[in-house]
């Protein structure tokens, strides 16, 4: 039916002119929206392109016959930035402005032939009938239209054109003008020739007992299949529908339908019904592309989104990394701070040890054998020295006393100190209710390697390995342990040497 269609809008015989309407038939000048944009004239039976200008049916009919590879005019004038791919021209790349015809159909009007006085709106123009005009008006108008259209028209009158029910089996040729005059003597066998394949269309798709989407299809020839591929890929509903349909639209060619309209308009019905489809299907690939379009806008965000993400992600995890190192910062101040707070300056250093029951189990078992107190100095610029106890013992005294050490350690001052270290160090455990304290005291032994300028962060420790018997550290009797906390003292004095 397209091809049908197709070759029927390129011939235009019923009006006396052959493209658009002159605008000198229009009372007021119209509007470009209303002009061809091939013959510039009034539009006639308006068709708009999928690049948005409009045309004479008959003028893109003859851009599309007579260019290989068409292009809009329109869009070829705006130069080569104006071209896209809609710029191309097809018959299905076209669709009936409805609109722009209807708003051309009730244009102002009056007839542009001499003594005829006909005024109204266009739809009405080529009805009216110039009673006035005289035969010699007629005849020159005719001679005038013929005139200046042979050139346009000289090449196609020499040569035969193709009926274009050729398709269908007609074998006719000839010029326009004969076609004219063929098309209209043989409506009839026209008719005849499309008949059976309307007939083979309702008989595929009206079968009593379907088996495959509601249809079978007894025939293999290549109509048939051709419909039987379109119609698979229906639901059933809609398949039982446009059964109807077409049951309704071809029942009076089968001449079992009672609808008393004749073929002609049956056929008219069915261009009109197939060119309201094609209209849709495009105005559907329109809107496709355009969702195609907010798809690809939207994923295009999408991975905006996703990069950004990762990004904040990335950030996330350096700002853990930043915590953790501010963290542990914070903890060696704390260290820090707690060791200054216990720090003394003046030679006398007092040694809290809480949770002695642990402590010395981890040293019984070896899981700490020693600990050290903090830090402290003979004077506030004095010797940095520390305690090293062993609450199992060490050497001569393990298992049986409490070892206690001296330790001298690296310091920011030794470089103006005097070396070796010489003077008293005493040791106190104090007894918590004042009555029996331990003491133990040692000078330094100045050519010991403990007691010279530090090269390593700590000298070996020197003191009293058998600074108290754990018995008696232990005993009832005694008040050393309280609480489970043990307190010890250390007083260097700085007056000897």
């Amino acid at each position: 039916m397209a091809k049908l269609k197709s070759g029927a809008s390129s011939l235009p015989d019923e009006n006396v002119f052959v493209s658009g309407y002159p605008t000198s038939i229009c009372d007021l000048a119209p509007g470009n929206k209303y002009l061809c944009c091939n013959c510039n004239n009034v539009l006639k039976k308006a068709q708009q392109t999928l690049c948005g200008h409009r045309y004479c049916t008959p003028c893109l009919a003859w851009i599309i016959r007579n260019h290989e590879s068409p292009i809009c005019p329109k869009c070829k004038q705006g130069g080569p930035e104006a071209l896209t791919e809609d710029s191309y021209l097809s018959a299905d790349r076209a669709f009936s402005d409805a609109a722009i015809n209807k708003e051309i159909s009730e244009l102002k009007v009056h007839c542009v032939t001499a003594n005829c006085n006909w005024s109204g709106v266009l739809r009405d123009y080529e009805k009216h009938k110039c009673e006035k005009c005289s035969l010699d008006d007629q005849m020159q108008k005719k001679i005038g239209m013929l005139a200046k259209g042979k050139n346009q028209n000289s090449v196609n009158n020499n040569w035969k054109e193709k009926c274009r029910f050729s398709l269908l089996g007609c074998t006719y040729k000839g010029s326009r003008d004969k076609m004219k005059e063929h098309d209209k003597s043989s409506v009839v066998a026209h008719l005849s020739l499309v008949a059976p394949i309307l007939m083979q269309i309702k008989e595929s798709l009206s079968l009593p007992e379907p088996t495959e989407n509601g249809f079978q299809y007894p025939l293999q020839d290549s109509t048939t299949q051709a419909v039987r591929k379109v119609f698979s890929n229906l639901p059933n509903g809609e398949v039982k529908a446009v059964n109807c349909d077409i049951a309704t639209d071809c029942g009076c060619l089968n001449g079992g339908g009672s609808t008393g309209i004749d073929p002609h308009t049956r056929l008219a019905m069915l261009e009109v019904r197939t060119q309201v489809f094609e209209n849709i299907i495009s105005v559907l690939n329109r809107e496709m592309d355009s969702a195609n379009g907010k798809l690809a806008a939207a994923l295009e965000q999408k991975n905006e989104e996703q990069q950004k993400v990762k990004a904040c992600e990335q950030k996330i995890t350096d700002l853990r990394c930043t915590l953790a190192t501010k963290e542990m910062a914070i903890n060696e101040l704390h260290m820090r701070l707690s060791t200054l707070e216990q720090t003394s300056y003046d030679g006398v250093f007092l040694w809290k040890i809480s949770n002695f029951t642990q402590k010395s189990h981890d040293a019984v078992t070896g899981r700490a054998i020693s600990l050290y107190s903090p830090a402290f100095y003979t004077a506030r610029y004095g010797h940095k020295v520390c305690l090293r106890i062993y609450l199992n013992g060490d050497g001569a005294g393990k298992g049986t006393h409490v070892s206690l050490f001296f330790a001298i350690m690296k310091g920011e001052y030794d470089a103006l100190l005097p070396w070796p270290f010489k003077h008293k160090v005493t040791f106190m455990l104090l007894d918590q209710n004042n009555r029996e304290h331990v003491f133990d005291a040692f000078r330094p032994d100045i050519s010991s390697a403990s007691f010279q300028r530090p090269v390593n962060d700590m000298n070996i420790a020197s003191g009293c390995p058998l600074f108290c018997l754990l018995s008696k550290l232990q005993s009832s009797k005694n008040n050393y342990l309280k609480d489970d906390t043990l307190f010890i003292r250390c007083i260097i004095d700085a007056s000897s040497s």
